[in-house]
């Protein structure tokens, strides 16, 4: 993947990334983007700076500022190579704005050779809703009632439909929940979503197969290429995601004033 291609593929992930994230609570100010979901998800509760407007950037902000703190929620700007203005990621940098939650988008420019991945014997993909895909994750990650319900809205009325994933196993001891997530698509883009591994069933291939069995399912529907998002620190899911063929598109960080960072 050459330079040019990788820009063009990072540009369509991203846009392809806002539509599948966008939350009921959404509105613009300006060319700025904000989300003010209540759930954990950072990219449904932040700005996203899409275009420069007329107003100057402080305007701007102090504006944002308001909506974030009457949603009882902190201040938040994700800062992508997309952003404008360009310096926007500098001038908060000045105003002592800590960086923070750096990931990386990965790509998937072709999904051709992702078929005839059978799952392991005794296993199977089950297909989950929303509010109980919310609630599992929800139980896994120590979620708020709150932050379960959001993530549960936005999904359930997500403009790109969600699907949702159990990837079990059937033993003398009743099923086993080995890995879990979901997929968005959209046109000829598939987004993965959530991917998780419960803390017993790590380090045993199970994400690798339940990755698999997603691209799969989403390449049956028509689509073409994937991406996903992923902690630039979680060194684990990025050497999965390599090793299934994922390249490196873009990164991205968040950026909040410090009296907003509890």
């Amino acid at each position: 993947m050459d330079a040019a291609e990788r820009a063009e593929l990072g540009r369509q992930a991203e846009q392809a990334g806002l539509n599948a994230t966008s939350p009921p609570q959404e509105s613009r100010i300006e060319g700025w983007l904000i989300r003010l979901s209540p759930g954990q998800a950072k990219r449904a509760r932040c700005i996203n700076a899409l275009a420069s407007g007329e107003l100057p950037v402080e305007d701007l902000l102090a504006r944002c500022a308001s909506s974030f703190h009457a949603a009882g929620l902190p201040l938040i700007v994700r800062i992508t190579p997309f952003t404008q203005p360009p310096e926007l990621d500098a001038l908060l940098a000045a105003k002592g704005w800590p960086s923070y939650d750096a990931a990386e988008v990965l790509v998937r420019p072709q999904l051709d050779d992702v078929m005839g991945w059978p799952l392991p014997g005794g296993q199977v993909l089950h297909p989950v809703d929303a509010l109980d895909f919310a609630r599992q994750m929800g139980e896994f990650k120590g979620s708020s009632e709150r932050e379960v319900q959001a993530q549960a809205e936005r999904q359930s009325q997500s403009p790109v439909p969600y699907q949702g994933f159990w990837l079990r196993r059937n033993t003398i001891r009743g099923w086993e929940l080995l890995a879990c997530g979901q997929i968005a698509r959209e046109g000829d883009w598939v987004g993965l979503y959530d991917i998780y591994t419960p803390a017993p069933f790590r380090g045993q291939g199970h994400a690798r197969s339940l990755c698999l069995a997603l691209l799969q399912q989403a390449c049956a529907q028509g689509a073409r290429r994937a991406y996903l998002q992923v902690g630039e620190a979680n060194a684990p899911a990025l050497a999965l995601y390599r090793g299934l063929g994922f390249q490196h598109a873009y990164r991205y960080h968040f950026r909040s004033p410090p009296q907003d960072l509890g």
